[in-house]
């Protein structure tokens, strides 16, 4: 397990790398901050007994008018009838734009991941704790009108049991001012 955060580690160092070494490169005949664009996400969810909030901010870095790249956090609580997980992390992530109404994305986010759950096997009530990390890579692809952008993305490194996701695809929804 630690070899594979180790790998994942040098992985997310070597992208910091390139995206700064290209900051330095485009930022020379230009301001910097007019080309970073803010953005996220915010959620909150109720259904029977359960509560889901997230909140994700996030910044990327116009290179040109079709590559984007930049970083954003991820903070998110849900508290059930018998189930308590919080997760947090950070992401990595491109976007592409090959004509102005589509987008296309990868965004690569590594998530620490806490959850409980109650069982009940015959009234006697069990809690079983888990506390690990979970890389997560999406493909996506949406359509893009002004600041936001609608599509869906796939995980291609989801795992049924570890994902704090409930399917490889997630719809979204993408706003950057």
């Amino acid at each position: 397990m630690k070899d594979y955060t180790n790998e994942n580690s040098k992985i997310l160092i070597l992208v910091f790398i390139i995206i700064f070494s290209l900051q330095k490169v485009y930022s020379q005949d230009q301001n910097f901050w007019s080309n970073v664009r803010f953005g996220g996400n915010i959620g909150i969810g109720f259904s029977g007994d359960t509560f889901n909030g997230v909140i994700a901010p996030s910044a990327v870095y116009d290179f040109n008018q079709w590559f984007s790249a930049g970083l954003g956090l991820h903070f998110g609580y849900t508290d059930g009838l018998n189930f308590i997980a919080t997760n947090y992390g950070a992401s990595i992530i491109t976007l592409y734009s090959p004509f102005q109404e589509l987008q296309l994305s990868a965004e690569f986010e590594q998530m620490g991941v806490n959850r409980s759950f109650d069982t009940d096997v015959r009234n006697n009530v069990n809690t079983i704790s888990q506390n690990y990390w979970y890389p997560a890579l999406f493909l996506g692809a949406g359509y893009r009108t002004g600041f936001v952008s609608i599509g869906i993305r796939y995980d291609v490194l989801y795992d049924d049991d570890k994902s704090i996701y409930a399917s490889p695809y997630s719809p979204f929804v993408r706003v950057f001012f």
